[in-house]
Formats: C-alpha cells, sequence, structure tokens
C-alpha cells in the first residue's frame, strides 16, 4: 500500500470533521477569506468533462441500447410496436417475378415435401437420400425401351433395303446425332425426322402419358401430325388430349403391347346385322373432324427403367410397299431406334423435370421470404398469405382459419380475402365479423382430419351432402375447392387452415380443377405459413407480456420509489447539516447501527457519498441522491429480521471504512468506489429472509429466471429498477463508457455476495497475495480484489465487538430459524442444523465452523495487503474465541445433563 501522506494525517482528518460539525463557521470563514483563486478552484473541481460520446441534453437517452443489453428481463425496454390496423399496409403484397408459367405448372413434378417414417413432413424425400444411378437399357437386356420382348433387340435381318451392317451403322449415326439433345420437344421432333428415314410413314405422333388429381392416367400429345418437312412449332402448336385405354394409342399404352394395323377401316361383316365396322380399337373421330384418311397404323410403346409406360409413338400410313401396310422390318427398325431413343428422351425428360422443380421450387422460396419478412402483426401477415396464394394460384377466393386452442371445434380468426381485391386497398381485414357467409365446415373437416381435401365439385361431394341439398347455402358460389393444413411442425398440431377456392383458367377464364401440383404447392407453402403464424403468435404473446410488464414496472416503479415529500424533507436536513463522518463514527470498523435512528441511517449514507467526492466528481443531483437512498431504503423489507435496510447500511458502512480508514480509495479509481457503494447498499434489495436453497426446492418463480445465484441476480435487478426510475437518477451524470462501467461492476460486486461464487474464486485470490503477484494494473486482478471486498462487508458483522456480533448473531439466528420453520410445514423436509430452532444449542461451535471456513483468512489477506485492514482480522479472531469459550460451555452443560 502506498504511504500515508500529508493531507491524510489525524489532525487533518479532525479538523475537518470540526468543520463538518460547525457548518455556520465554515460557511462565515469561506466568504470571509475564500479569494478569486479558490472560489475559481471551487468551480474547476465540480466541473465534469462530458465525454464526446456523452449525449449532452439527456445522457439517458444515449443509453437506451446499451440499457436493453443490460438489464434484466423483468425491465427489458420496448422499442417495437405491433402495426396497428389502421396502419397495415396494402392489401396487396408485392410478389416475386413469376419463374414458372400455370401450364408449367399443371406438368407432373415430384412431390415438394412427403412424409418420413414417422409421419412428419420433410422435404427431403427418399429418392434423396438415397441416391439411386438408373442405367439405361441395352438392347438384350431386359427392361428396354420401346416394344416387346419379341421386338425390342437389335438389327436383325429382315425386309428392307440395305444390308444388316449398314442399317446398324445407320441407327447408331442417327442415335449420336439425337444423344447430345436435352429439350424433350425438340428431341421428339428430331427423332420423327430421322425415323421417317426408317421406315417412311406419312405422319409421325408422340404421346406422353399423365396423371390427374385423383391419379387417373391419360395421354396428352407432345408432337402431333409430325411430316417430312414440316417444323417444330408446326408439329407442337396442336395439343390433343386421348383417355386410357381407348384407340389405338390408349390401348397400346394399357397394354404396353406394339400393334401394327394395315387398314383401320377393313370391313367386319356381322351375321346378325348387315353393317360395315372398321377396327374397334380404331377412333375416327380425328379423321373426320381433319379430313385426313388413317389407312395402316404403327403403333408402339415407350417404356423407362422400369418397364412402365411413360409414352406412346404412332407412324400412319406407310408411304412405300406393295399394300402400304408396315413391315415387320419396320417393326424391327422403329422399336430398336426407340430403344436408343428412349433412353435420350428419359434423360431429356429429367433434365426437363429438374428445370421445372427448380423453377417451381425457387417461386416457393420467394414467396416464403415474403411471408417471413412480416412477423410483427398476425393480421398483416394473413393478408400476406392470402394475396401471395391469390396472386400465384389463380384461385378465385382464399380464407385462412386460425385454430383456437381452448376449442376443438372452433376458429378463433378468420381471413378472406378474394382475388378483386388485390387490386384495392382496404383499411383493414376482413374478419369474423364481416365473413359471416364463409362456410366452416371444410375448413374444420380439415383440422378434424389433418389431410388435405381436394374437390373437382362440391355439388358432387358426398361427403358433405348440404352443397346440394341446399340450393340457397352459400356454397352454390364455389365449385372447385383445395383445403390444407397448417402446422406449426408437429405433425399433431394444427394451427390453422388454408382454403381456396375456385381455380381460375386462364386462357377461357372459367374454373377448372385443382391439380396435384396444386396441392403439393400449398403444403409446401402451408409449411412455411405455419412457421410465420407461429412466429408472429409468439411475437405479439411477448409483446403483451412486455407491455404488461412495462405497465407493471411502472407502477411497482411508483410504489417502490420514495415519495416526494420525504426526499425533500431529506434534502432539507442534508443542505442544512449533515454530521460529520468522525461524529457518526463511519470510519471506524467497530461501528454499531443500533444507536441511530432510520433518519440517522440516511443521514449517514449522504455523507458516505460526500467525503467519498462521488456527489462532485458525478455531479450527482442532491434531490435524486436524496430520493434514491430513500427508495433502496424503502425497498427492504422490514418483516426480516436481519437480511433488511440496517445490514445493507452496515455492509456500505464497512466498505467506507476500508475505502478511507483502510486507504484502498487510493488504489481504486472513482468509478470502482462509486460501484462498490451502490452495490454493499443494494446488494440485498428485497430480500425475503430466505436463501437460494429454499427459493430453488419450493419452485419460486423467481428461481426460474436463473439458473444460479438466484437471489443475487434479483437484487441486481431490483438494483436496477430503482436506478431507471425517475428522480432516482443518480448515474445521469455518466457518460456512456463510465456508465457501462459501472453498472457491470455492480453487477458483478452484487453476485460476488453469493457465498458460493465466494468459495470458488477465493483461492486464486489468496494464492496471488499470498506468493506477491497481484497486480493492480490488472484489470482480472482488480476485480477479484472487489468481489473479496464485498463478501469481507457482507460478513463484517463477525467482527465487530462481542455485544454488538452477539446481538446480531441472534437476528441471524431467527432469520434462519424461521425458514426451517418454512421447510419443516412446507416442504415436509428436515432443515439442516443452521437452520433448526432445536438444536439452537448449537449455535457457539457452527459460528466458530463458519469464522474458520469462511471469514479469517479472508481478513487474513486483507491485513496483509493494508495493515489499516488489521482491526477486521483483530474483530474476528477475539469472536471467535469468544464462540469458542461458549461452545465449551455448551458442550459441558450437555455433558452435565447427560449425566
Amino acid at each position: 500500500m502506498e504511504e500515508e501522506d500529508c493531507c491524510c494525517s489525524p489532525e487533518r482528518e479532525r479538523m475537518e470533521a470540526w468543520l463538518d460539525d460547525h457548518l455556520e463557521f465554515t460557511h462565515s470563514y469561506f466568504i470571509r477569506k475564500a479569494s478569486r483563486e479558490m472560489v475559481n478552484a471551487w468551480f474547476a473541481e465540480r466541473v465534469h468533462t462530458i465525454q464526446p460520446s456523452a449525449s449532452k441534453e439527456n445522457p439517458l437517452e444515449q443509453r437506451s441500447s446499451t440499457i436493453s443489453t443490460i438489464l434484466p428481463p423483468t425491465i427489458t425496454l420496448l422499442d417495437n410496436r405491433c402495426p396497428s390496423p389502421g396502419s397495415v399496409p396494402s392489401p396487396a403484397p408485392s410478389t416475386p417475378t413469376r419463374k414458372i408459367s400455370a401450364s408449367e405448372f399443371d406438368r407432373p413434378l415430384r412431390p415438394i415435401v412427403v412424409k418420413d417414417s414417422e409421419g412428419s413432413l420433410t422435404f427431403l424425400s427418399d429418392a434423396d437420400r438415397e441416391t439411386v444411378l438408373l442405367r439405361g437399357p441395352v438392347m438384350g437386356e431386359g427392361g428396354h425401351v420401346g416394344g416387346d420382348g419379341g421386338h425390342g433387340g437389335g438389327c436383325s435381318s429382315g425386309g428392307g433395303s440395305g444390308t444388316e451392317g449398314d442399317r446398324c451403322a445407320r441407327l447408331l449415326e442417327l442415335v449420336k446425332e439425337v444423344s447430345s439433345h436435352l429439350d424433350v420437344t425438340a428431341l421428339c421432333h428430331k427423332i420423327f425426322l430421322h425415323i421417317n428415314e426408317l421406315i417412311a410413314a406419312d405422319r409421325y405422333s408422340l404421346f406422353l402419358v399423365g396423371e390427374d388429381s385423383s391419379n387417373r392416367k391419360f395421354l396428352v400429345s407432345r408432337l402431333f401430325d409430325v411430316a417430312e418437312g414440316s417444323t417444330l412449332e408446326e408439329s407442337s402448336s396442336s395439343c390433343i388430349r386421348l383417355e386410357w385405354n381407348k384407340g389405338i394409342v390408349g390401348h397400346v399404352a394399357a397394354t404396353g403391347q406394339l400393334l401394327n394395323i394395315k387398314n383401320a377401316y377393313e370391313c367386319v361383316l356381322l351375321s346378325d346385322v348387315r353393317a360395315l365396322l372398321w377396327d374397334p380399337r380404331f377412333n375416327a373421330e380425328v379423321d373426320l373432324i381433319t379430313g385426313y384418311k388413317t389407312q395402316s397404323i404403327l403403333c408402339l410403346p415407350i417404356k423407362n427403367h422400369r418397364d412402365e409406360v411413360v409414352g406412346v409413338a404412332q407412324a400412319i400410313n406407310k408411304k412405300c410397299g406393295e399394300d402400304g401396310a408396315f413391315t415387320e422390318q419396320d417393326e424391327k427398325d422403329f422399336s430398336a431406334y426407340l430403344a436408343f431413343s428412349g433412353i435420350v428422351l428419359h434423360n431429356a425428360q429429367l433434365y426437363e423435370t429438374s428445370q421445372l422443380e427448380n423453377r417451381r421450387n425457387q417461386v416457393l422460396l420467394d414467396l416464403a421470404s415474403l411471408i417471413f419478412e412480416e412477423q410483427q402483426c398476425l393480421e398483416v401477415l394473413l393478408r400476406k398469405i392470402a394475396g401471395t396464394i391469390l396472386s400465384f394460384m389463380q384461385a378465385q377466393a382464399c380464407t385462412v382459419f386460425i385454430a383456437d386452442e381452448d376449442s376443438m371445434n372452433s376458429f378463433s380468426s378468420v381471413f378472406h380475402m378474394e382475388y378483386e381485391e388485390l387490386r384495392e386497398v382496404l383499411d383493414a381485414p376482413k374478419r369474423d365479423c364481416d365473413v359471416g357467409q364463409i362456410d366452416y365446415m371444410y375448413a374444420q373437416y380439415v383440422k378434424n382430419t389433418m389431410q388435405p381435401l381436394n374437390i373437382a365439385d362440391v355439388t358432387k361431394d358426398q361427403r358433405f351432402p348440404w352443397t346440394s341439398e341446399n340450393p340457397d347455402h352459400t356454397n352454390y358460389q364455389i365449385k372447385s375447392l383445395l383445403c390444407t393444413p397448417i402446422s406449426n411442425g408437429k405433425k399433431d398440431k394444427v394451427i390453422g387452415v388454408c382454403q381456396l377456392a375456385n381455380k381460375m383458367d386462364e386462357a377461357s377464364g372459367s374454373v377448372k380443377a385443382f391439380n396435384r401440383n396444386d396441392e403439393q404447392f400449398l403444403e409446401a407453402f402451408a409449411i412455411f405459413c405455419g412457421l410465420g403464424i407461429q412466429n408472429t403468435q409468439m411475437y405479439e404473446t411477448v409483446e403483451r407480456a412486455m407491455a404488461k410488464q412495462e405497465v407493471t414496472l411502472e407502477v411497482l416503479s411508483y410504489h417502490a420509489s420514495a415519495t416526494e415529500e420525504e426526499s425533500r424533507e431529506l434534502q432539507v436536513t442534508t443542505v442544512a447539516t449533515v454530521p460529520s463522518a468522525q461524529s457518526l463514527r463511519l470510519l471506524d470498523f467497530s461501528f454499531s447501527d443500533f444507536d441511530l435512528s432510520d433518519s440517522e441511517t440516511t443521514l449517514a449514507t449522504i455523507r458516505m457519498f460526500v467525503d467519498l467526492n462521488l456527489v462532485q466528481n458525478f455531479q450527482m443531483k442532491y434531490t435524486s441522491l436524496c430520493q434514491w437512498v430513500l427508495s433502496v431504503k424503502k425497498n427492504y423489507r422490514k418483516n426480516v429480521a436481519y437480511h433488511n435496510w440496517r445490514h445493507a447500511f452496515n455492509t456500505a458502512q464497512c466498505m467506507f471504512a476500508l475505502l478511507k480508514s483502510g486507504r484502498l480509495q487510493n488504489n481504486l479509481s472513482d468509478v470502482e468506489v462509486l460501484a462498490l457503494m451502490i452495490a454493499t447498499l443494494s446488494h440485498d434489495l428485497d430480500h425475503r429472509g430466505v436463501n437460494n436453497s429454499y427459493i430453488q426446492r419450493s419452485d419460486h418463480p423467481l428461481a426460474q429466471l436463473y439458473c444460479h445465484s438466484t437471489m443475487e441476480h434479483h437484487h441486481f435487478d431490483q438494483c436496477l429498477m430503482i436506478l431507471n426510475s425517475p428522480g432516482n437518477q443518480i448515474l445521469s451524470g455518466l457518460s456512456l463508457d463510465e456508465y457501462k462501467a459501472t453498472l457491470k461492476m455492480i453487477e458483478r460486486a452484487i453476485l460476488a455476495t453469493d457465498l458460493a461464487l465466494y468459495m470458488k474464486r477465493r483461492g486464486e485470490f489468496f494464492e496471488l497475495t499470498k506468493n506477491s503477484q497481484f497486480v493492480w494494473e490488472d484489470e482480472y486482478h482488480r476485480d477479484l480484489l472487489r468481489s473479496m471486498l464485498m463478501t469481507a462487508c457482507d460478513i463484517s458483522a463477525i467482527t465487530k465487538p462481542w455485544p454488538v456480533q452477539k446481538r446480531i448473531a441472534e437476528l441471524v439466528a431467527t432469520e434462519f430459524f424461521e425458514q426451517g420453520d418454512k421447510e419443516r410445514q412446507e416442504l415436509n423436509i428436515e432443515p439442516i442444523d443452521l437452520m433448526n430452532r432445536e438444536k439452537r444449542d448449537k449455535i457457539p461451535s457452527m459460528q466458530v465452523s463458519f469464522i474458520d471456513a469462511i471469514c479469517i483468512q479472508l481478513y487474513e489477506t486483507l491485513a496483509g495487503m493494508s495493515e489499516c485492514c488489521s482491526p477486521l482480522l483483530e474483530g474476528c479472531q477475539k469472536n471467535r474465541q469468544n464462540w469458542k469459550r461458549l461452545a465449551e460451555e455448551c458442550e459441558k452443560e450437555l455433558v452435565n445433563g447427560l449425566v
């Protein structure tokens, strides 16, 4: 420690104390004797330079962001508010540029979401989890594309021009030419042009297999009537849909067998009726419409690697030959070329499908991003969901139902939007009172079953008979309907339902049914909607809780703060006269508050802040300081025997004595001194007379806030609440950096009073001081010292004169015994000896153990750092002797009683 200088001599201290006790003489002497230089120096000492980072008008405003990160959950500042319905943005949400057309969206694609083995929805399909390398068919192997086993392989000899080798060479040359094509339509057109060189037909068509929303297969032409010299645009301009197992093409698709018809109009004479009929598998409607006469037909299936029919190729009217019919060699050439071309076609289809799925997923992610832009107000979010779905799905109306958690058969809110409303600006969304005509039954059905509902025509669906029985029902407006549940991530929890009505055809404007892709897309989009709704509901819940908390804190702050009248009274008293620290014996380690009244303890607290130059250094307003001291005093419970205002005041007095008489103030900064004094006065705020163990075992709400040092964290929360209450802001004169540093030191100092933390850290502190390795410039070492000083002051009652120590021990025992009674009555457990009033005779021996385990080494270390701190050690040692003597006497009495 630094040597004592002349300014700290005992004579000077006595003189200063006399001046403090005779303010009238001091005032008169200063008026008569003070020079201009002295007055200027007086002002200079009290001018606090504000750092550039601090606000000149109101420093607390600049700290709002800092406070929000430092304050505990109970006093978090509110910066955001949920927009009111009147401020809701336009109902027409901005949607991303469409990257996929309506016709493309109707193409068969893989499901976006599937159910895993546990029944949960996932975006990762089984094919994604287990990559399967598909190998194209080779001639001579099973599972070929095109034709059946009898006609599927190679270039065998048969009718036709050219040798077998020339035919195979030409075939391979043609296959090589199309192998690099990835556009399906262009590839098919190229294939047919090549086939024309092999079999020389007049027309070619290609049909691909498709499925509707009911899993019914059909055939749709990808190319129709491709002729020699025709262009791709001419061949792909018309689109024909054929029923499964109807007509020549439908028959080949259903059976998987090639079909060679020499004459489609070949006459058949019936035995009972004189009539001419053509091949029953042939559909002559196209010929009747186009005027083209079909004669010979060669039709072959196109199969995938699983031997499933994925398309049908058809050649019409052989150009050359004796009877204009396709030959067996034509069958072989056609089948062989399709076997090779089928591989290329399959790859092109995979590429096209992957591109289409990629664009669909991009749209899905773009739409999902719109949902997650707004997560503060549920009404705004529902408006975006409805508007987004309507703009993309081309539906006439969208209704979003939010499930009621308290009722299984009702919804808490409903949002309805029609397509025409996308161009309108509404002041508020339609709520329950506006949508009385909406039918809830479909949504309730989906909510209960947790399965999507796709109805092509609601009037013909037998599951909902009321739609046809009641013609006046509002559902007459609905023709097609798609309804899907909205989940929050749990497979058995539905938080809402999204319902679409009447899908509109872009070309004709008529209503059509929702297809499988619509189901898949809406199901995937509902997952993002569920996350958005859940997050928004949680945000609104938190907002309401924070608003209630703010109101509660305002009320608590009002009742927790001292009244203005009390503050003015104390301020008047301090201005008139505040006893000196010497006259109050605040500099003595043997100080006792038993002879002071409550008002005198507040005056003594003001004196400590003044003598430590905290009022001057940090430009504290006397009004704020007085109200803060009274508010701190008010927030200690009077029904607690020991951990009350008097204990806090004694802890602060011990810290004051360490700083002044122990000369520690010379080695600590002004901010550290300020933090230690505030921490000592606040370290047990709102103490309930029970320890952390009782709080945890009794499942007190405080135990849910913090996992350790529960009460210490609560004391710090209360400290911050008072410091930030109007009129109590004694830290308003600090710069931003000083403010942050002070709050951090206060928090660590208050938490250090938890003896569990003290036991963890004291070994390191003792080792540093023992080996003379303590470095004052090291912030970590200074933090250790501040923590040890807090504990030394908190348990300083053990160092007081014996009469004082014995009286305080009785107060502590009273509080501990009351906790033990609660544990026995409320928790049905036997309290430990320290809390058990039936073990009262063990108090002396327990005090000796407490001194040996907790106190003696700490005071020895502090006395080693500064000889001025030795009175604490001496008082502790004397009390140990007294407790030891009482323990021996109690033991003798116990032995005598047994004898």
